[in-house]
C-alpha cells in the first residue's frame, strides 16, 4: 500500500495527477487521520464528499505518541526538518507492514529513505 502524503492530494485535487488518481482506482492508496484532517483544513470542491471519500479509504495504523517518541530518538529524527505529522506518517508506515510513503517534501524523503519506507514514484 502507499501512504500519499498532504502535498500528493492537494496536486491530484487540483489535477495534476494521474498517478494518484491510478492508484486510487486500484485500490493502492492508503490514507491517515492527520491527512485527511489536514485536507479538511483547505478549499475543497465537493467538501462533503471528497471527505467521506477519504475516510472510506483503508486506514494506516495510527502509531501512539510513545511509539513516535521512541522513533524519533532511536533514529535521530531531531534537526532533520521534519514536523510532527511527518514522523507520525513514518511511524504509521513502519508498524504498517508493507506501507510506502509517497512524498515530494525533500526533507520527508531524506528521512522516510534510509527507513526504507519510501516510495519513490516521482
Amino acid at each position: 500500500m502507499i501512504l500519499a502524503d498532504t502535498g500528493i492530494w492537494i496536486d491530484y485535487f487540483r489535477g495534476r495527477n494521474a498517478k494518484m488518481r491510478r492508484l486510487l482506482e486500484d485500490g493502492q492508496i492508503a490514507t491517515h487521520p492527520f491527512i485527511v484532517a489536514e485536507i479538511a483544513l483547505g478549499s475543497l470542491h465537493d467538501r462533503r464528499k471528497t471527505l467521506s471519500e477519504m475516510d472510506a479509504l483503508w486506514e494506516v495504523k495510527v502509531a501512539r505518541l510513545t511509539e513516535v517518541r521512541r522513533l524519533i530518538e532511536s533514529h535521530a529524527l531531531y534537526s532533520k526538518g521534519v514536523g510532527l505529522i511527518d514522523v507520525h506518517l513514518i511511524a504509521s508506515c513502519m508498524i504498517t507492514h508493507g506501507t510506502q510513503l509517497w512524498t515530494r517534501d525533500i526533507a520527508l524523503r531524506k528521512v522516510a529513505t534510509p527507513l526504507g519506507i519510501h516510495a519513490d514514484l516521482s
